[in-house]
């Protein structure tokens, strides 16, 4: 059995809040990472809620590697994250008033989390990352996840998340029927810029209106 996550929760209770957004660190940070992004969102009115991986890490490789490469771990934190989603929902917050997202690693769960347990969110935000596995992978189509909205962000120049799996990944959630973003930033450092910041602020004040 997979032991719920431990998460840190910011804004108004979730069931009066305008939204939700789940925000999924990566590896080596923890909840304290994400809850900086929230506050440089500047949406008040949404409750966030930031898990935390046991040991700061959701699986132990680099996301280009062998699947097998990199379970149990990714298997159980997709479990893991599933139920957190699951658990959102039970407190009585409709699953479009959701959205999804992550940096780094954290990006790359939510990516796999959609395909391989898809759920129509109000959207999601991919800062930094891609669908995980080796080049020429094959990711499982997720129809469900038609007209939802998803933010892919990258740099050409960033030494873990390459500039073409970004596309790659932006491509496969099209194919879904996704409505995508990409923005890739020139010369920026793993990091999440204000640009992306300001993406997804205007993201989530189209995708979560006020009640």
């Amino acid at each position: 059995m997979i032991a719920p996550l431990t998460t840190l929760r910011l804004g108004p209770p979730a069931e009066t809040a305008d939204g939700v957004v789940v925000l999924i660190h990566g590896r080596g940070q923890s909840a304290g990472f994400m809850q900086d992004a929230a506050l440089r969102l500047g949406l008040p009115r949404l409750h966030y809620v930031l898990p935390e991986a046991p040991g700061n890490t959701w699986y132990p490789q680099s996301f280009l590697r062998p699947l097998a490469e990199n379970e149990p771990a990714l298997s159980d934190s997709i479990a893991a994250l599933d139920a957190l989603l699951a658990g959102v929902v039970a407190e009585g917050v409709a699953a479009r008033r959701i959205l999804l997202g992550g940096f780094s690693q954290g990006a790359c769960m939510t990516a796999e989390l959609l395909v391989r347990r898809p759920r129509r969110l109000a959207g999601a935000i991919v800062w930094t990352g891609g669908l995980i596995g080796p080049p020429g992978t094959s990711w499982p189509m997720a129809p469900m996840l038609a007209g939802m909205a998803v933010l892919v962000t990258g740099s050409d120049v960033d030494p873990f998340v390459p500039e073409a799996r970004c596309h790659e990944t932006a491509r496969h959630f099209a194919a879904c029927g996704c409505a995508g973003e990409t923005l890739v930033l020139p010369g920026r450092a793993h990091e999440i810029a204000d640009a992306e910041i300001d993406a997804a602020r205007t993201l989530l004040a189209r995708l979560i209106p006020p009640r």
